[in-house]
């Protein structure tokens, strides 16, 4: 799926690549740019859904290439595994074994979430640290604990509050 997503955006910035400049060259800044990719033409791509893509592979043969084509017209029996496999791979870049290989992509990402997620730690560690204030007094214990004591001293909400679940005789909760 990834190769054939980069395959599409590929052919769709050499196609934008192509309407903004004429097919011959272009001067620019320091050198001149003569190579277009003519996109009237089939693009080449490995699919396991489509096995045969609309263009070989290798378009332009050298020498040992056309030798090896024209070999190919020939009896098949006469032909020696390493010459099938050369002629294969004239006309395709990838077998089904190497299309269905599993990539190591997932480290990739793997390792960016857990790089972003540890650098929002350190964020979030800095701003404890440098940014947000100090715990008020409040919060610590043995002053909810005064406060506390000081509630049941002043008996407050005595009828359906904490006041009426302590004893006051005992000196402890109900």
């Amino acid at each position: 799926m990834q190769r054939l997503i980069t395959v599409r955006v590929a052919s769709l910035l050499a196609r934008r690549a192509t309407e903004a400049t004429p097919i011959n060259s272009v001067r620019m800044a320091s050198h001149e740019v003569s190579d277009t990719v003519d996109m009237s033409r089939p693009m080449y791509y490995d699919r396991v859904d489509h096995p045969l893509p609309d263009r070989a592979y290798k378009d332009v043969l050298t020498d040992a290439d056309k030798k090896l084509k024209q070999k190919e017209k020939g009896p098949w029996g006469q032909l020696t595994k390493e010459e099938k496999i050369a002629l294969y791979r004239l006309s395709f870049c990838q077998t089904y074994p190497e299309m269905k290989q599993k990539t190591s992509e997932w480290k990739t990402v793997m390792g960016g979430i857990f790089f972003f997620i540890g650098f929002t730690g350190l964020v979030v560690w800095w701003q404890r640290i440098y940014v947000f204030p100090p715990h008020p007094r409040t919060i610590e214990g043995d002053w909810q604990a005064k406060q506390l004591k000081r509630m049941l001293d002043m008996r407050i909400n005595p009828i359906e509050g904490f006041s009426a679940k302590w004893d006051y005789e005992k000196g402890q909760w109900k």
